[in-house]
């Protein structure tokens, strides 16, 4: 459910950093952009059984005038993520495919400055501190209404934390010996959002092509969080970015048996749908060309797939298998698994406007370039009766929930 690309931001095309990783080395923050690093991270934080962490700079913030940093996990058969601390972002997951090549598998940008200034998306990026809609902007915790930036549908609705999101924020880091630890504290009312929040992305990547994401967060006050991570994949690789170029991409969706009705804006109506005999129905795979272009009034409304899918058999613990989405064409294979209780499957319906920039493949991403699989608490869950579990993170309690990303071939 992504923010549509706002025009009125500029892009300056002429900042673009080279993607060439030079192991253990990194630019000072002082130092213009190179391609090259410049010091030594500690080999006992950065190595653990044959996992590498590297570190350059990504460029300059222009809003604040920091340095956002990249950091590179490498493991020991060459598969990688990168990771901007600007928005705790994975700009670039690198894996094998079936003949043993690596290839980029999600599109993003090669430096800071389109992620800040012309935000497409929401790129890879870390969505919180609510992901997805609040319809009219507003919700209430024990009986104080909060209201939000209506940042969607014409001023109807606030999604994915607004404009100044987390995904908008530079976030400090930690490297672990097989990931980073990115954390960020959202101060009381930040955004229209309740309390003093100290948030948790861990990010940890292991020799099996395994790339975890915990989410940990901790209050001094009631508040609400829906913490996930909006990561656009084209599974034949990044460089395709022609539109549809995700049709043949095969999606099996094996533990939903419902998904969650939308009215015309999209915000849940509190009705669950059945998905048998529906377009919406990937208990057993489907090629997403297929079933795309189905009459639909659901896929009308959200232009394509955005739908937020229930997965069966949640029990807030249990890691479950929400996702598997092959390509034929690489043979690469992505299983997503999540202890949260749905997901948005959304198929870059609203990508390719005429003023976005271009990628770190030199060309534009237009629609249905990539798919995104965003696991989450239920759109609008604190405005709906019928949903359980609201996002409300009390006082002294703590937010603790994870995202798989794992490829195979």
């Amino acid at each position: 459910m992504p923010i549509d690309f706002n025009p009125h931001f500029a892009f300056n095309t002429n900042n673009h950093l080279a993607q060439k990783i030079v192991h253990n080395r990194f630019v000072a923050d002082n130092q213009p952009i190179k391609d090259t690093f410049t010091k030594s991270i500690n080999v006992n934080d950065a190595n653990f059984d044959g996992i590498k962490v590297n570190k350059k700079s990504f460029g300059k913030i222009q809003k604040t005038g920091e340095t956002a940093t990249l950091y590179t996990i490498t493991n020991k058969n060459g598969a990688s993520v990168d990771l901007s601390s600007f928005g705790a972002t994975i700009t670039s997951i690198k894996v094998p495919d079936k003949n043993g090549k690596i290839i980029d598998v999600t599109q993003g940008y090669d430096n800071v400055t389109p992620y800040e200034t012309s935000p497409v998306g929401h790129a890879g990026g870390t969505i919180g501190p609510v992901a997805n809609k609040i319809n009219n902007g507003e919700f209430k915790i024990n009986n104080k209404t909060y209201s939000l930036e209506k940042n969607k549908d014409n001023g109807k609705t606030h999604c994915h934390g607004g404009s100044e999101g987390y995904d908008a924020k530079n976030w400090k880091a930690n490297i672990l010996k097989d990931g980073i630890e990115f954390t960020y504290t959202k101060k009381d009312m930040e955004g229209g959002y309740p309390a003093n929040v100290d948030t948790t992305v861990t990010y940890k990547f292991d020799n099996d092509n395994n790339l975890h994401i915990i989410y940990k967060a901790k209050s001094d006050a009631d508040t609400l969080i829906n913490l996930t991570n909006h990561t656009y994949f084209n599974l034949d690789g990044a460089e395709n970015t022609q539109e549809n170029s995700v049709y043949d991409h095969i999606v099996t969706l094996p533990n939903s048996s419902t998904i969650t009705e939308n009215n015309e804006i999209a915000i849940p109506t509190g009705k669950l749908l059945k998905v048998e005999g529906t377009p919406f129905d990937f208990k057993t795979p489907k090629k997403i060309g297929d079933v795309i272009n189905s009459e639909s009034d659901q896929l009308k409304i959200g232009s394509g797939f955005d739908q937020n899918y229930v997965i069966d058999n949640y029990d807030g613990k249990t890691l479950i298998k929400a996702a598997e989405v092959e390509s034929q064409k690489t043979g690469i294979k992505l299983e997503v698994l999540t202890n949260l209780p749905g997901f948005q499957f959304y198929s870059a319906n609203h990508l390719g406007k005429t003023a976005q920039p271009n990628g770190k493949h030199g060309s534009r991403y237009e629609k249905r370039s990539s798919f995104c699989v965003e696991p989450q608490f239920f759109p609008n869950a604190i405005n709906t009766d019928s949903f359980k579990e609201k996002g409300i993170l009390k006082k002294g309690e703590e937010y603790n929930r994870e995202i798989v990303y794992s490829f195979k071939i």
